[in-house]
């Protein structure tokens, strides 16, 4: 399987704005007391406008639905939680910690997808099904993050990442499970997202918030996948959401790497150079300072890659 597609969804949301039901494992949250939610909405479609245009311009498919006035659901921006697709033409499904995120689970935009693609997805629910009245989750490429080429799925253990679930997905996939403990300043990190990112023969990942005793192992698991390492430290993750990039592609085969302004901003020269030159991507950095702060999420959360074959 290909690492990296040229085509994302995206969501515009109707209502974004801090999430009551996410705030108690997303430390990344915080809330906005000097404008109101229609000032929020407003900074947020700013900033999501902007980005997709920005993808656009570099020829990424971007495919953007509009989120549906009701129900609420402040998180929707974020879709990359939701589901997830393969070049087998499977969609798969997950099962959600917060039950206003389980309503973003929208069959309209998963035709959407078809329509615009002409194709049809094989929908996997198994996961949902069979998890999510148990109290047990795994929120996509949030939860995971996925080595396509050596078929391996990493993933930071904490409240919206089960042990149990991620076995069970890595038994329907046939990807390798590879699970440890990673902590932000407050907590276990709530996505493996926000600190670790896997593109063509490069790992980002910040080992300074991977619990001690299992960063050997995990080191050793990325450099005999035959990965380079580029580091980030727990400062980049934390404060700066460094970790939470996605490589793309474009129609020319051209590869991207795909951040937040904060985050290209708290790279080192070094860093960079790695990203830029030894690995050939050009840096696509959108602000997205009013959807950080207050949805506890990055671009990478923002995009939802869409594998096909037609």
């Amino acid at each position: 399987m290909t690492q990296i597609t040229d085509t994302v969804l995206m969501i515009r949301p109707s209502r974004f704005g801090f999430n009551e039901q996410t705030a108690a494992t997303n430390y990344f949250q915080k809330k906005e007391e000097n404008l109101i939610p229609s000032q929020i909405q407003n900074k947020a479609l700013n900033e999501f406008d902007n980005f997709a245009d920005m993808l656009r311009s570099n020829g990424i498919h971007v495919i953007v639905a509009q989120d549906s006035y009701y129900p609420c659901k402040p998180d929707s921006i974020f879709p990359n939680n939701w589901f997830s697709t393969t070049p087998q033409n499977e969609l798969y499904l997950y099962p959600m910690l917060s039950p206003n995120r389980r309503d973003e689970r929208n069959p309209d935009i998963i035709k959407k997808i078809e329509n615009e693609l002409n194709i049809k997805y094989n929908i996997k629910n198994d996961l949902v099904e069979k998890f999510e009245a148990k109290g047990k989750y795994l929120e996509g490429t949030g939860s995971l993050v996925l080595d396509h080429k050596n078929k391996v799925a990493y993933a930071a253990i904490s409240p919206r990442t089960h042990i149990d679930v991620l076995h069970s997905f890595c038994k329907l996939t046939g990807y390798e499970p590879v699970y440890f403990s990673a902590y932000d300043y407050k907590g276990q990190i709530y996505h493996t997202n926000v600190m670790m990112s896997i593109a063509v023969g490069l790992a980002i990942i910040s080992f300074d918030t991977v619990d001690i005793d299992e960063r050997e192992s995990l080191r050793n698991k990325l450099t005999g996948s035959e990965l380079h390492i580029l580091e980030l430290s727990a400062e980049q993750v934390n404060k700066c959401f460094a970790g939470n990039m996605l490589q793309l592609k474009n129609k020319k085969d051209e590869r991207f790497m795909v951040m937040s302004q904060t985050a290209k901003e708290s790279l080192t020269e070094k860093q960079l150079d790695t990203i830029e030159k030894k690995f050939e991507n050009k840096i696509i950095a959108s602000p997205l300072d009013t959807i950080e702060k207050i949805g506890g999420g990055s671009a990478r959360c923002m995009l939802a890659e869409i594998f096909y074959t037609k």
